[in-house]
């Protein structure tokens, strides 16, 4: 049976394909990996020539791959092994992986190319108009253009602009004040002064102002947009990295990866300490310690007993947990890609929005500025009242300001993520440039833990190698230690561990073949640079605990330091490896046996002195400390539950990418500043010549489209070379 029948099911199928109109199918998957543009040219080749391949669109920025083939003639399985052929393994993705993000787009652009077309059809008949200024053109002729104007102008409001009208509901109903309210205000004030104007046959229209103002408005917006799908794709190569992959329990015992869209129910499921619930399901296990905080908001984990229902995307925090699947994960693929995927999106599209409080004090002085400009002109020369009050909205319309934030932030969460970070709370970028302390834990963080073979003293020799028990015991945890025991017993076959448990601090206890073996430290023995593997009569063998540095933990810590920011080691771990480390790495303060509860009030103590503390980790008893940090990393190797409370997922193991976060983020800050002044000097040096009568509305229209523009291209700034080194 090969590897890809599983998506032969139909339930699973329906998840991933869609059915085109003329018969066709179509999926998205996420590759591998891509290389060169030379490896992407020969791919694209060789899926075109697939039986029954249409359509190939490869994305090397996110690692997707879009294809669109006769289903009669090549299968979703056939198209996978093909791929595995290819040495680019792909996994299929949700139907609706990115439907959102490509029909945005394709309708921003659809009304951007009608507004251009019908603006220059009214610029052009808007010239003749003029041209009865210095010549004569007769009074027929000029009315006869005018309601061209009119005519080519309604496609522009009636559906070029329709997302600014949306947006301005959308505000209404969240009762706001934001920049759509006010164009579409301008839009519509322009559009029905000037089709008044058209049938009474006199008086000024300005048809050609507002089209312009649209197109000019869409083409920043166009431009924004694509920049955020641009940058979203980079950051959606990695959040499409996640697992996905389930451990069922086959008839025999035995365990088996498996497609977690693939589960269904009466499905026996393993879920180790510290990872997320695949599917819906019944606890199988006599208890276990869950963190249901994305469902039920409550932080502190809650405690499972056998019959109880695990929620699919709750995290095992005390585990491991044997359940039955309840409900098919086709109805829970969502939550089972909240983290950190769909985190990482939310991030994105919190990085889309700007400052609600800053943005309605904005809105506000303008609408005064409006309405005071309007009363004066009414005072002094009622007939030029309408083209300054018009000019001064258009001009002073805060579109420059309001993208300022989200078009920075969008793109420093993509460089980001080129760089190995992937953002999953968009604001702690601004709370990571004003950092001073950084809190690490040291086992798994800073070091990683290794088992020395050599060093093994097996005390007595049982039924089964130390090396078969060890291995299941240690597949039961997430903790460094145990990963470390599961990668130097790979080798020995398989076993199955009933009931088993972990018990932080303590070790992985396990029921094997009827009887209880412990794998873990022992409490009473001063050697705590060995773990122990005992069962109920007594030590079968110890493991000598060998450490070594991150290969990138000094270089980390100095450059934080020359930019900075103090470190310290808080851990759990004894005060002789502890201090070890700090010695290694130039630590000067550091903190050992720490509990959970100790690592938090060290954190209080910090924050009360009046610092800002990054916190970064990768186990569970971190967790509590990374939720409540000001700014908090962890690593993607780490556990889920510690990933789940992060503000940084720091990818491929890498902790330099610290140090780039911090640059970043200074630099993102720096340009939304400069942005802000720019936005705020530009309305202060204008409005005062639209409020005095000096600017056409369409040249007001020109300046405000050509300022949003000007913001949206000044943040493709954020992650340059020369300028990051430069702040």
């Amino acid at each position: 049976m090969s590897a890809h029948d599983i998506w032969k099911r139909p339930e699973l199928a329906d998840v991933v394909l869609r059915h085109r109109r003329d018969g066709s199918q179509e999926a998205t998957f996420r590759l591998a990996a891509l290389g060169n543009a030379k490896q992407i040219v020969l791919l694209d080749r060789l899926i075109h020539a697939i039986p029954g391949v249409q359509r190939v669109r490869i994305d090397s920025m996110s690692l997707r791959a879009h294809v669109v083939w006769d289903g009669a003639l090549t299968s979703l399985p056939a198209l996978l092994a093909a791929f595995d052929r290819m040495h680019c393994p792909a996994q299929p993705l949700p139907s609706d992986a990115d439907d959102e993000a490509t029909s945005e787009a394709r309708d921003l652009l659809k009304r951007l190319l009608v507004a251009g077309m019908f603006a220059m059809q009214v610029m052009t008949y808007a010239f003749v108009i003029y041209l009865g200024v210095v010549d004569f053109v007769d009074f027929t002729t000029r009315h006869l253009f005018r309601w061209l104007g009119f005519l080519s102008s309604l496609p522009v409001i009636f559906y070029s602009a329709k997302p600014f009208v949306k947006g301005a509901m959308r505000e209404l109903r969240d009762r706001t004040l934001g920049i759509n309210q006010l164009v579409t205000i301008a839009v519509w004030i322009v559009f029905l002064a000037s089709a008044l104007n058209t049938l009474r046959g006199s008086g000024e229209v300005y048809f050609d102002s507002i089209t312009m103002f649209v197109f000019l408005l869409l083409v920043a917006r166009y431009v924004e947009c694509r920049a955020q799908h641009r940058n979203a794709a980079i950051g959606n190569a990695f959040a499409d990295g996640s697992t996905l992959i389930a451990q069922r329990r086959r008839d025999d015992g035995e365990l088996e990866s498996t497609p977690a869209m693939g589960l269904l129910p009466g499905d026996r499921v393993h879920v180790t300490e510290g990872a997320t619930v695949p599917a819906d399901g019944v606890l199988e296990s006599a208890t276990a310690s869950v963190d249901e905080s994305s469902f039920s908001g409550e932080s502190r984990p809650v405690r499972r007993y056998r019959g109880d229902q695990l929620l699919a995307g709750s995290i095992i925090v005390e585990g491991p947990a044997a359940m039955r699947v309840a409900n098919a994960t086709t109805h829970t693929v969502t939550a089972r890609l909240g983290s950190p995927a769909t985190r990482s999106r939310l991030a994105r599209e919190a990085a889309t929005r700007v400052d609600h409080k800053d943005l309605h004090r904005f809105v506000t002085r303008v609408l005064l500025l409006v309405l005071g400009t309007s009363a004066g002109w009414l005072v002094v020369d009622p007939g030029r009242a309408f083209e300054a009050t018009i000019a001064v909205l258009v001009i002073a319309c805060p579109c420059a300001f309001a993208l300022t934030a989200p078009s920075a932030l969008g793109r420093a969460l993509a460089v980001l993520a080129q760089r190995g970070v992937l953002v999953t709370n968009a604001s702690a970028l601004k709370a990571l440039a004003r950092v001073d302390i950084a809190v690490f834990d040291k086992t798994g963080t800073l070091t990683l833990p290794s088992i020395d073979l050599s060093a093994t003293h097996v005390i007595r020799a049982d039924d089964i190698s130390w090396t078969r028990l060890a291995g299941a015991l240690a597949a039961q945890s997430s903790h460094p230690v145990s990963r470390a025991v599961a990668e130097v017993t790979a080798a020995s076959p398989a076993i199955l561990v009933n009931t088993a448990s972990v018990i932080a601090g303590f070790g992985v206890v396990g029921e094997i073949n009827g009887r209880s073996v412990r794998l873990g430290r022992q409490m009473d023995r001063d050697d705590n640079e060995k773990l122990w593997l005992s069962d109920d009569v007594g030590p079968i063998a110890a493991l000598q605990i060998d450490e070594r540095l991150r290969s990138d933990a000094a270089a980390t810590l100095s450059d934080l330091k020359a930019d900075g920011i103090r470190s310290m080691i808080a851990s759990g771990d004894i005060g002789s490896r502890v201090w070890t480390a700090a010695a290694q790495l130039g630590v000067a303060e550091s903190y050992a046996r720490q509990t959970p509860q100790d690592k938090l009030a060290l954190l209080k103590a910090k924050r009360n002195q009046g610092h800002v503390v990054l916190a970064v980790g990768d186990g569970n008893n971190d967790a509590p400390l990374l939720a409540a940090a000001d700014v908090s990393a962890a690593l993607t190797a780490g556990t889920e539950l510690a990933q789940a409370n992060a503000d940084f997922l720091l990818l491929h193991g890498k902790l330099h990418g610290l140090v780039e976060a911090r640059q970043i983020a200074i630099h993102t800050c720096k340009i939304i500043d400069d942005g802000r002044r720019w936005s705020l000097a530009y309305n202060l040096v204008a409005m005062p010549f639209a409020a005095l009568g000096m600017v056409p509305p369409w040249l007001a229209a020109l300046g405000m489209s050509v300022s949003s523009l000007a913001v949206v291209l000044n943040a493709m700034r954020v992650g340059r070379t020369r300028e990051v080194a430069s702040t």
